[in-house]
């Protein structure tokens, strides 16, 4: 499965990377706000006035995939996000509250449901083709790549529009900062979109060549899994692995196990140092490792000398979801 074009949005300003290149700075503020491009380039400003940030994160990533890929209507479109539309369920709640459960407008409570980003992608391109959420917590990417992996088996020679978005709004940094959630590491929130196909094409960034997902392992179930994805690239060894480890994470041994079970000296990069710690941030991994691979302009001493081949992703959360994703260059 390759990924024929790809856009993101983060707090680390990377939407326009292959013409601007990416300025890499950690985050240090405690919320990591996405760093928001000019959207009236690709969407109606009237249109924008109704959207919410999470809505225009995900229409305007998507949008950017179908033209970096020439595609004017994707086959499917599949998206996963955590938590949903938060700004809005936070909007529709409120008026809940103030005005007695009575006299409510439903217009928030409509685009609040966790399936409002894929529906607008939809609207917007007039597609009428396969639209589905994944709403799976930590694997809400990962399933959905897996379901667009399953479609261009099926359906040979189509193209899947697949993504992920979640968003942080005051309410829900304060509600997850009681249950610890940001003790390692500060709040994020993105969105990224791949155009993906069976076929490269000359606007390829990277082949997708695993997607492996786990829930609550035994450590020894997970590393012979990362043994068994590394093992036929011995001639093509991993040559990075971006990982989710967050700051003075309390499952660093794990992180480290698997980078010993991936190989020999592979060089490491947090990924979420740069896009904060969100339930969908493998997406923005996956887009991370696309960019290094296609660009080959990974930042001096984080990776290797020649440039990568092969990227592993792999995160994990308090919960037990782990996720593995192998990119390979195309």
């Amino acid at each position: 499965m390759f990924i024929n074009g790809a856009s993101a949005i983060s707090p680390l300003p990377v939407f326009d990377a292959l013409t601007k290149g990416i300025n890499f700075e950690f985050l240090t503020a405690a919320k990591g706000r996405v760093a928001e491009p000019d959207y009236s380039n690709l969407i109606d400003p009237k249109l924008i006035r109704r959207m919410s940030r999470i809505i225009r994160m995900g229409v305007v990533t998507a949008l950017d995939a179908l033209k970096q890929a020439a595609i004017a209507n994707p086959d499917a479109i599949l998206t996963g996000t955590a938590f949903g539309c938060l700004e809005d369920t936070g909007v529709f709640l409120k008026r809940l509250v103030e005005n007695k459960e009575e006299m409510l407008t439903p217009t928030a409570f409509i685009q609040s449901t966790h399936n409002t980003v894929g529906a607008q992608v939809a609207l917007l391109l007039k597609c009428h083709s396969y639209n589905n959420t994944y709403v799976q917590r930590a694997h809400s990417f990962e399933l959905s790549l897996l379901d667009a992996q399953l479609w261009l088996t099926e359906h040979a020679g189509q193209a899947v529009l697949v993504g992920a978005a979640d968003e942080l709004t005051d309410y829900s940094y304060s509600l997850l900062e009681r249950f610890g959630t940001f003790k390692h590491q500060c709040g994020g929130e993105g969105a990224a979109y791949f155009l993906v196909q069976s076929a490269a094409s000359a606007s390829s960034w990277a082949e997708i060549e695993t997607i492996h997902t786990l829930y609550q392992p035994t450590e020894e179930e997970l590393l012979e899994l990362v043994r068994s994805i590394s093992a036929p690239a011995k001639e093509q060894p991993v040559d990075l692995i971006l990982s989710g480890e967050e700051n003075h994470d309390e499952k660093a041994h794990l992180y480290m196990n698997v980078k010993a079970a991936a190989g020999d000296n592979i060089p490491v990069v947090n990924y979420k140092q740069f896009c904060g710690t969100y339930p969908t941030a493998s997406a923005f991994a996956c887009w991370l490792g696309a960019y290094w691979l296609k660009t080959g302009t990974i930042p001096a001493g984080w990776g290797p000398v020649m440039p990568a081949k092969r990227i592993l992703i792999y995160q994990t959360d308090n919960l037990g979801y782990h996720s593995l994703i192998l990119l390979k260059a195309c």
